[in-house]
């Protein structure tokens, strides 16, 4: 996924769902089914591309005392996969809020675009650090990861719930459930750029 796959991401979504703000319908289209289990697809399988091989040494590297080694990055990610999809479910129990889609005031090309840029820091709360990650090893974070994520994608695919009309608050705005699911994916693929800035410093181990 990466920075190098936004120009037909953004396409897409521009054509299919730009005018999502707007709709009132019930479930989710065929395209909106696909593009998110597609972009849920890659972010997971370009995690695992990223980090094969990787020694203990490279993965504990870090640029800086206050920087995040890759694991830190991955656990992250993983912890992160738990943490917003139970924000998703919470928003999916209640009622379901159509009349507060006025209150969405971005698209779902420019929801992935901005979560995507790593132009924009932001200071992670405290239940999504690394450090209060459940798994006692980076390949057990990963398998749940894959685990849930391979679940997600399953949800996204088949759900009948009215994932466009369950509208909640969130840190940059009001957004409904599937832009959640979005939010989600595209977070993956903020830190799997962070990764590779990691990877690209001048001094990571060889």
């Amino acid at each position: 996924m990466r920075k190098r796959k936004f120009g037909y991401v953004l396409l897409f979504l521009l054509v299919v769902s730009g005018f999502a703000g707007m709709s009132t319908n019930n479930s989710l289209t065929k395209d909106e089914r696909k593009f998110a289990s597609n972009h849920l697809k890659e972010t997971r399988n370009d995690l695992f591309k990223v980090l094969k091989g990787l020694s203990e040494e490279q993965l504990n590297y870090k640029a800086s005392p206050d920087r995040w080694s890759v694991k830190e990055c991955a656990y992250h990610i993983a912890l992160s996969e738990n943490n917003l999809w139970n924000w998703i479910e919470n928003m999916i129990k209640t009622p379901a809020n159509p009349e507060r889609r006025p209150d969405i005031k971005t698209t779902d090309a420019a929801l992935i675009k901005g979560i995507e840029n790593r132009d924009t820091r932001v200071k992670t709360q405290e239940s999504f650090e690394p450090k209060n990650a459940p798994w006692k090893s980076l390949p057990a974070a990963l398998a749940a990861f894959k685990d849930a994520r391979n679940k997600h994608i399953t949800y996204i695919k088949t759900t009948t719930e009215d994932l466009r009309n369950h509208i909640a608050d969130s840190p940059i705005g009001a957004l409904d459930a599937y832009q959640m699911v979005l939010f989600l994916s595209a977070h993956t693929n903020r830190h799997l750029q962070q990764i590779e800035e990691v990877m690209a410093d001048p001094k990571f181990p060889k």
